[in-house]
């Protein structure tokens, strides 16, 4: 009885010492934790979902990247109107802190 009281304890203090130790651990160097992660991950999908369901928009065309709820834009648009669409549409995304739109406009040749 006695034995299994122990073991009992020492089940739960490792998976406590486990649970604290990886609850706020980074997913990269000084990055973010877990959890932000997972939200700038559905931050991203939500805005490239916006993008894929504009007509105006190229989601191809147009990378999105997030990090810590600042979206930053970049890639090539063919014109001045898609890359303002691309970042109305981005900061129109509920839970955007931010937008960094880097987006270059490619010119007719």
């Amino acid at each position: 009885m006695l034995n299994k009281s122990i073991i009992t304890l020492a089940v739960a203090t490792a998976l406590t010492a486990t649970l604290a130790a990886t609850s706020g651990c980074a997913v990269t160097r000084n990055q973010e934790t877990v959890g932000a992660y997972v939200d700038d991950a559905a931050l991203t999908t939500r805005v490239k979902s916006k993008f894929a369901a504009d007509p105006t928009v190229s989601a191809m065309a147009i990378s999105v990247e997030t990090l810590k709820g600042t979206v930053q834009l970049s890639g090539f648009a063919k014109s001045f109107e898609e890359k303002a669409m691309a970042e109305k549409l981005a900061r129109e995304t509920s839970g955007v802190v931010a937008v960094r739109n880097d987006i270059a406009v490619r010119h007719p040749q």
